[in-house]
């Protein structure tokens, strides 16, 4: 730890020193391997049957009580923390006079036996102790007493920026990236098992679409092309469903250059499947499915939302768009006309841009009074054609509604979905629609890929997909409520 009364070049200079001692008593204080065979967690969980046993262990000091002949240090590895015994009669003098010279930060080997101290805490009596690695960097002043952290690293600029010492001081962040991993590994479990296959699409593209969305751009020098990192990978899966695979599944990175904000990242991770010979009521049968089996891998069927609980197990609410927007409203919004959703905007003090076009203000209205009271899971169901160029028109025979449909959980968007738009001649005058809006001054509106319409042109079997933003998942699954702290490196400002 570092004093109050030295600088950081002190202590360092000082940790240097006994670096340099280590090397002068001939002890390399970074050997190339260890081979730990116990975990903290198995031994503090198991006490009965590890007790009086001998066990390796290896990990971070964390905490350090040097006496005279004895001292206790505080050992964590990737599971917990341990209590470590460590006393020259059962190590040497030597090699006490070495241990000594270990700090806050180092990482050591242990071997010894099981026992517990007099007040009753599980222990190890060292018998064998090897210095791992030293730590010349000390890390942030961190008190605990009673259980009780005090002076912990919780500023989440720097918690952000330095997520190594967040990993290592705040137990709390690695059990919610433990818990993704988990959660993603469930996701591919369950479409294994459904049949799905999964595959991987190119993040370098050369027309983005998928999506409406303002791409990063990129410039390869060898083809001398302009390539465009993916908003979506959409285009390219419904190639493979076009190409003969019937159950496809992809969990990728995808890049938008858009705002940041708490539900927003312009890099995140996407589970996007396509099942063909089904529609989107398939496809949210599957997806409530898919949330079941997730939450019984976790042994949580309840999300805990402010003083309320989010039930997992219920059947999901099905309510269209126009009926909430009615809801919210006091207006019926579903004949389209520009001149009354304009004036419902101003009602409601949504500032609109002059060319915004129907589409968008009905997506804002939506966004805006609708969205963030959504908090049991519910799929909105039979989207405006205008704010969904992909999807399929409904079969209701409405021309202006299509069969779409988006989850919100907690106020979050967690999935959307089409029946697929497998109608060529369709596909290209609503991505020609697209373009004109983007000529118009639409920015996220999707250009024309050729090469994806002459795939639909060769025929496309009715379709179900969807694309489930896997960091909003998470942090509903681990009560985050910033994307940042499910995402491990997120971008920052320089």
């Amino acid at each position: 730890m570092v004093s109050k009364k030295k600088s950081l070049k002190q202590v360092m200079d000082f940790r240097l020193e006994k670096l340099e001692s280590l090397l002068k008593n001939r002890i390399n204080p970074y050997p190339p391997k260890f081979q730990p065979k116990h975990k903290s967690m198995n031994i503090l969980s198991d006490y009965d049957n590890y007790e009086g046993l001998n066990v390796i262990v290896a990990g971070r000091i964390m905490a350090l009580r040097k006496m005279g002949k004895a001292s206790f240090v505080q050992l964590m590895d990737d599971e917990g923390k341990i209590q470590i015994f460590v006393r020259n009669n059962d190590i040497g003098d030597e090699n006490y006079s070495n241990f000594k010279l270990l700090d806050i930060g180092d990482f050591i080997g242990v071997e010894g036996e099981v026992f517990k101290t007099k007040t009753g805490e599980i222990t190890i009596k060292t018998h064998k102790l090897t210095i791992l690695a030293k730590s010349i960097r000390p890390l942030p002043i961190v008190k605990e007493k009673d259980g009780q952290l005090f002076d912990s690293f919780t500023d989440k600029e720097q918690r952000y920026r330095k997520r190594h010492l967040d990993l290592i001081l705040n137990p709390e962040v690695r059990e919610t990236f433990q818990k993704r991993s988990k959660i993603i590994s469930s996701i591919r479990n369950f479409f294994d098992n459904q049949g799905f296959l999964e595959v991987e699409t190119p993040i370098l593209q050369p027309i983005y679409g998928g999506a409406n969305a303002r791409p990063f751009t990129t410039h390869h020098n060898t083809l001398n092309q302009k390539l465009y990192l993916r908003i979506a990978d959409e285009l390219y899966l419904k190639r493979l469903i076009i190409g003969g695979f019937d159950r496809v599944y992809e969990i990728a990175k995808n890049f938008r250059n858009e705002g940041m904000d708490r539900n927003h990242n312009p890099e995140f991770t996407m589970l996007e499947f396509y099942w063909a010979y089904s529609d989107y009521e398939d496809c949210m049968n599957l997806v409530e499915q898919l949330f079941a089996h997730i939450a019984k891998k976790l042994d949580s069927f309840y999300l805990d939302w402010g003083d309320s609980k989010i039930d997992l197990t219920k059947k999901f609410h099905r309510k269209s768009f126009f009926e909430l927007l009615s809801q919210a409203t006091g207006h019926n919004l579903d004949d389209f006309d520009e001149k009354k959703i304009k004036l419902v905007c101003k009602e409601n003090k949504i500032d609109m841009k002059d060319n915004a076009n129907i589409g968008q203000m009905l997506d804002e209205l939506m966004s805006s009074l609708v969205e963030p009271n959504l908090i049991e899971p519910t799929f909105v169901i039979d989207y405006p054609k205008l704010i969904s160029p992909l999807a399929k028109l409904h079969r209701n025979g409405n021309p202006n509604i299509v069969e779409r449909f988006e989850l919100f959980i907690g106020g979050s968007e967690v999935a959307n979905s089409f029946s697929e738009l497998n109608d060529p001649l369709d596909q290209r005058t609503r991505l020609e629609e697209q373009s004109k809006l983007k000529e118009l001054g639409d920015e996220e509106a999707q250009p024309i890929d050729e090469d994806f319409i002459q795939a639909v042109e060769c025929g496309m079997p009715p379709t179900g997909g969807v694309g489930i933003g896997i960091d909003r998942l998470i942090m509903l699954l681990t009560g985050n409520r910033w994307i940042k702290d499910v995402i491990l490196f997120p971008p920052l400002r320089t």
